[in-house]
């Protein structure tokens, strides 16, 4: 599926470039991500936004991009990245969200289309009188496929959850979602061609199963032993310690009953987001346009020729 989607990327790329007349620009980002959903969070139920994120769970993110610029405050990114997001309900100094003791990790593989507004924009930076660095700093948004496939963790090996339906669909969920990505960023051009940047920016979806984890633990356990691990991993051995560690009453704090088949397993009333942050290096190319060429020569730092006129007698 990765290749697939790298070789629909690669074709987009160069028909872009192909026929543009504008600035456009090529290059790489690399990062981190981090998630916002059900599983791992803080000491409180979930909260929206970076409050629940965990830091020790942010993962790598790395992707490529092709830019074209519309105009001088305008400009459109096309994006493949590969987002990793992971979360675990160990790390959670929640006593309910430790015992219930879901781990997931998602390898999302993400298709964008990205509208870029620039706010502040230095067209010498230096003031040097030859415009070779510049500094633009700016919001985006737009729009986002991707492909996702969660994982969980059971004796040391990680198993694709999305066939073992966990909370017992009838039918798994969809591999391919919508996102929504909005973020800032800003980049500082050396020499008119190189492009160093820093960019965060937030993905809305409309998917509750990005950590496999949405409604309640299913009536019927499922008859696969990994996929009943997998479903409910909770065990005394685990309350036991968080007992001991929180200095919990014997009347208060989760029991095995709290994961009981029916109870509460997510919350199906707040969808699941990621959060992208990255640096990335670009390099600007122009068309070949020989009308580009003859007009706009002086940005390539050549001097545009002049017709010499010849005296008549």
């Amino acid at each position: 599926m990765f290749k697939k989607i790298l070789f629909l990327f690669t074709i987009i790329l160069f028909t872009t470039a192909s026929y543009s007349q504008y600035y456009w620009d090529f290059g790489l980002m690399l990062g981190g991500a981090n998630y916002l959903g059900e599983i791992g969070g803080k000491e409180k139920t979930r909260r929206d936004f970076i409050l629940d994120m965990k830091i020790p769970s942010t993962r790598l993110d790395f992707g490529a991009f092709v830019r074209y610029k519309f105009s001088p405050s305008l400009s459109a990114k096309l994006t493949l990245q590969r987002v990793s997001i992971h979360g675990a309900d160990r790390m959670s100094t929640n006593p309910h969200r430790r015992g219930r003791n879901i781990e997931f990790k998602n390898n999302i593989i993400e298709l964008g289309l990205i509208g870029e507004y620039y706010l502040y924009t230095v067209n010498d930076v230096g003031r040097t009188g030859r415009y070779r660095n510049d500094f633009r700093s700016y919001v985006w948004g737009g729009v986002a496929m991707y492909y996702h496939n969660p994982k969980g963790l059971y004796n040391g090996q990680w198993y694709d959850l999305r066939p073992l339906m966990t909370e017992g669909q009838a039918k798994p969920y969809p591999k391919f979602g919508v996102a929504i990505p909005l973020g800032v960023g800003f980049y500082y051009t050396v020499d008119r061609k190189h492009k160093i940047g820093w960019e965060l920016g937030w993905r809305t979806t409309f998917t509750d199963y990005l950590d496999d984890a949405s409604t309640t633990f299913p009536t019927t356990p499922p008859s696969d032993p990994i996929a009943a691990a997998l479903s409910n991993p909770s065990n005394q051995a685990i309350i036991n310690q968080i007992r001991q560690e929180n200095d919990i009453p014997a009347d208060k704090g989760p029991t095995l009953y709290t994961y009981r088949p029916g109870a509460k397993r997510g919350d199906p009333e707040h969808k699941d987001a990621y959060l992208v942050t990255s640096i990335n290096y670009s390099y600007a190319i122009r068309s070949k346009s020989k009308f580009y060429r003859a007009k706009y020569s002086f940005i390539h730092g050549r001097k545009k020729k002049r017709r010499k006129a010849r005296a008549k007698f």
